[in-house]
């Protein structure tokens, strides 16, 4: 055990966080696959159970098979245990057990959470992480509460009672899971604003990022708040209202309808009106919310919204010549190299999974493709349905994809790559660009 530990402390941080959400996905796996969570009649093969569970711990929301049609209470709490450990993050809930038990934490432990969080420093780590359990406590029990006020209307006490507590670690966590049969999803309460509401507040707040809650909750005013918090806010709003706008005028769908699934294409994959009959411009405005995702430090996928914020304003500030910035700050040239890579992998990773997935299922529409992988890498869950009638080889290929979207492109990389920054520099040389 001790030679284990000591080689799991030479390894990189990326590599440990890639293996633990791993492994948690091949056991969630395993335990959908027991004959306790699936219900009788129904058949859940080993790549459908592999498949839901990476979508779980991914919190994506994309399903091989319907969750409440195939599996039992105890399937489904397992499911719902699944999106948990993955909103929170596999190394965050393993500590907040260590605080639990009084179990001190470690330096190492520390460095797992400081880059699985994406935070800049190590002071109050621990802190952090006992207040980002308590505020999901919070807002899920909320979530809960609210949302059984709906489907109390509709379904008994009990049953009403575990739909609310699954739908709120859903939608906080940004995972579009539903529990009501039928691959309806959220279409039956299209026109119930209590849910719609409530569903996109869980979504907006799981997306923005703890840090920025916690950020929100100290200072209460928006000039108070840090750089991070006003780029994540500013951005989500701003692609909040121009995606309902869009998604008014490309759909034959109410206001709400376009809020709502604004909302939602960022990463949690809820839908209210069935995606499928969306028009193709109304799937490319959904296709590119999705890439964009959500914030760091969320439950959410995508490139970010601080890395699109960063792109936006690297562009503006080709023309106007100013340097990159907003809001009296400047962002590092670091920070703008490192924005311009996790865009230019998160694209090839889009690109070589959509030529596998046209390879491998040559009878799907090209468009219906290109919305699936983009779901699965920004970690969203809106489909349009064709995700069921995938073959085995482009399941996994989706699989892949969740993953890589979960974790990010960068964090694989520096998993393998752990190079100290070398002393010797090669000469410049001009290149003719654009």
């Amino acid at each position: 055990m001790e030679r284990f530990m000591n080689f799991i402390k030479r390894q990189s941080p990326g590599l440990v966080i890639t293996s633990g959400f791993a492994i948690v996905i091949f056991i969630g796996a395993l335990l959908l696959l027991l004959p306790c969570s699936v219900k009788d009649g129904a058949t859940v093969t080993f790549v459908d159970a592999l498949f839901t569970s990476t979508s779980a711990v991914c919190v994506t929301g994309l399903i091989a098979i319907d969750t409440a049609d195939h599996f039992t209470a105890i399937g489904q709490a397992v499911v719902a245990l699944l999106i948990q450990i993955g909103g929170l993050g596999v190394t965050s809930v393993g500590v907040g057990v260590m605080i639990a038990v009084g179990h001190r934490v470690s330096y190492r432990s520390r460095t797992l959470i400081k880059e699985a969080l994406n935070v800049d420093t190590y002071s109050g780590i621990v802190k952090f992480v006992k207040a980002i359990l308590l505020t999901t406590l919070f807002f899920e029990s909320l979530g809960a509460i609210l949302s059984f006020i709906v489907f109390s209307q509709d379904y008994p006490t009990l049953h009403a009672l575990g739909i609310s507590v699954f739908h709120s670690i859903a939608a906080f966590n940004n995972s579009g899971f539903d529990i009501l049969g039928g691959l309806r999803n959220l279409i039956p309460y299209q026109e119930n604003v209590l849910l719609n509401l409530t569903t996109c507040g869980l979504i907006f707040f799981g997306g923005i990022g703890f840090l920025v809650i916690m950020d929100i909750l100290k200072q209460r005013k928006f000039k108070k708040l840090m750089f991070h918090s006003k780029v994540v806010l500013t951005t989500s709003i701003v692609l909040i209202i121009v995606g309902t706008v869009l998604l008014k005028l490309t759909e034959h769908i109410t206001w709400l309808g376009a809020l709502f699934h604004s909302v939602s294409a960022r990463t949690a994959g809820f839908s209210t009106y069935p995606i499928g009959s969306f028009s193709t411009a109304g799937l490319f405005v959904l296709c590119v919310l999705m890439f964009i995702g959500a914030s760091p430090g969320s439950t959410g996928g995508g490139i970010k919204t601080s890395t699109f914020f960063t792109l936006a304003q690297a562009v503006r500030s080709m023309f106007s010549k100013r340097a990159v910035g907003a809001f009296k700050r400047s962002i590092s040239k670091q920070n703008v190299s490192k924005a311009y890579a996790i865009t230019l992998l998160s694209a090839i990773v889009v690109v070589v999974a959509v030529f596998l997935m046209c390879i491998i299922e040559p009878d799907i529409d090209f468009m219906k493709i290109l919305f699936e992988v983009i779901s699965a890498f920004g970690t969203v869950g809106l489909s349009t349905g064709i995700t069921p009638d995938l073959s085995d080889p482009g399941k996994l290929i989706i699989i892949l994809v969740m993953f890589i979207g979960r974790l990010g492109a960068m964090t694989l990389i520096t998993m393998w790559v752990n190079r100290p920054e070398p002393n010797i520099r090669y000469a410049e040389e001009q290149i003719s660009v654009g």
